[in-house]
């Protein structure tokens, strides 16, 4: 029995229709059997299976009563393997030794103390560089919807897991689309609060990173995030107030955006999410929203960072599409790095300003369908010497640039079968109303016709 996410879990636990331990049993083993997918690092076992027979124990003694403290008790979780985990090897899909305590990050640790069972790491590209997940660590991790095409990333592992039922939930990081990305292409949920809204650590010094869970529904996500947020004093950042009170107004004006390069069929299927929000009764207006110089602004802040921590004889150890970044860095002056940053207070100003006539956001999370599992990109972007390693998603970095929440949702599929992301982006610290929005927006598009998956061996599909 595979995976149906959080939510359908925490019903069969509370009605007694399953015990933990068979829950995890039987996640355990579909991860063994059936990851084809290339999703899962590491595996817990008889860790989790400990777990597991230590929930089923605070079950029988306090029966309803034992959700009460521990909210996520007896679900699933994955974890990207960037976040330390006690337990479990942390490699950040490196072959460069990782030389951080071997504990859980505040995160981890908050999900443990919500219930929840830690079933393995997931893949991820080196130090998460790529909006793919290619890393010399592990193989490509493949599309739940065809397994010739590339999961994202650098999440990708956290994703794919989610969409092919093998683990109810995953905690991935998000440091310019790295959560939603692959939601987009794997027909999930992927959700990036406000920045700060979860701790994370250790961070870097661009303060571009965010955690944030995936799932199969909004739901979902809502209940894993709830367990995480919150101030840390590993992170000065985490708990930063709301700078935007939270809005909650039945008509909402929605500013609507479509990137240059959208595909026709991915305009097609976020099409269904414009007129079901349309439809809901919210005020939809097609908006630009002009900065220039955004994206070399991210490569130079990245490469800067990526450079200033990389040690010039580990060159040999370093993927090859990270070090042309890296060697980037090198090039890279304190003054462009400062220029580069008032490209991003600038692009902060016009989104400030932009919320201020708009609640939301709106547009196609990713423009393109998923390209080739072992590339970078789709093809005029798969050239790492050329730095366009993200060009490909300009929906995605802005908003870490920002630190503004955003979530991907499921928009129906393409005519290809492949799914298709909606983001929705709100103010900073608008978060409940993101997912509120969400919900609603989920449940009418829930009988658009969804892409079928399956979780047989990889042998069996290709024979």
């Amino acid at each position: 029995m595979t995976s149906r996410g959080v939510s359908h879990t925490l019903g069969l636990l509370r009605r007694g229709d399953t015990s933990v331990v068979a829950h995890v049993q039987s996640v355990l083993s579909d991860i063994e059997q059936r990851d084809h997918l290339d999703a899962f690092v590491a595996v817990a076992g008889d860790e989790a299976l400990r777990a597991a027979e230590q929930a089923d124990r605070r079950i029988r003694e306090l029966g309803a009563d034992a959700w009460r403290n521990t909210p996520l008790l007896g679900v699933t979780v994955s974890v990207k393997d960037l976040l330390q985990t006690r337990g479990l090897p942390t490699t950040r899909g490196s072959l460069l030794p990782n030389d951080r305590p071997d504990e859980d990050a505040p995160a981890v640790a908050r999900l443990r103390a919500a219930g929840a069972v830690i079933v393995g790491k997931t893949t991820t590209s080196e130090y998460g560089w790529s909006a793919s997940t290619v890393a010399r660590t592990a193989p490509p991790t493949r599309n739940p919807y065809d397994p010739a095409l590339t999961a994202g990333g650098s999440s990708g592992g956290a994703a794919a897991a989610v969409a092919a039922g093998l683990c109810d939930g995953s905690l991935g990081t998000d440091g310019a689309g790295s959560i939603r990305i692959p939601a987009a292409f794997c027909g999930v949920v992927g959700y990036k609060p406000s920045y700060g809204r979860v701790p994370y650590f250790p961070n870097g010094a661009e303060r571009l990173a965010h955690q944030g869970p995936i799932a199969r529904t909004v739901d979902d996500a809502a209940l894993l995030a709830h367990a995480i947020v919150g101030p840390h004093r590993s992170d000065a950042d985490s708990g930063l107030g709301s700078l935007d009170s939270p809005r909650d107004h039945e008509v909402l004006r929605i500013g609507w955006i479509e990137y240059e390069g959208t595909d026709d069929d991915i305009r097609r299927a976020t099409d269904r999410a414009r007129d079901a929000l349309s439809a809901q009764g919210h005020l939809i207006e097609d908006i630009e929203v002009r900065c220039h110089d955004i994206y070399p602004a991210l490569v130079d802040i990245v490469a800067a960072s990526e450079a200033a921590g990389t040690a010039p004889q580990d060159e040999e150890w370093i993927d090859t599409g990270r070090l042309q970044i890296v060697r980037h860095g090198r090039t890279v002056s304190g003054a462009t790095v400062m220029r580069a940053q008032e490209v991003r207070q600038n692009l902060r100003n016009i989104l400030r300003s932009v919320m201020d006539r708009f609640d939301l956001l709106a547009m196609a999370t990713v423009p393109i369908e998923p390209f080739a599992a072992d590339a970078i990109g789709p093809s005029w972007a798969a050239d790492p010497r050329d730095l366009l390693w993200l060009d490909w998603a300009p929906a995605s970095y802005p908003f870490n640039m920002t630190g503004q929440p955003a979530l991907s949702l499921p928009a129906g599929p393409t005519r290809s079968g492949l799914p298709a992301g909606v983001q929705l982006v709100g103010p900073v610290g608008a978060d409940d109303l993101v997912l509120a929005v969400a919900r609603r927006l989920e449940a009418d598009l829930a009988t658009a016709p969804r892409p079928e998956h399956t979780l047989r061996p990889l042998a069996e599909r290709t024979s």
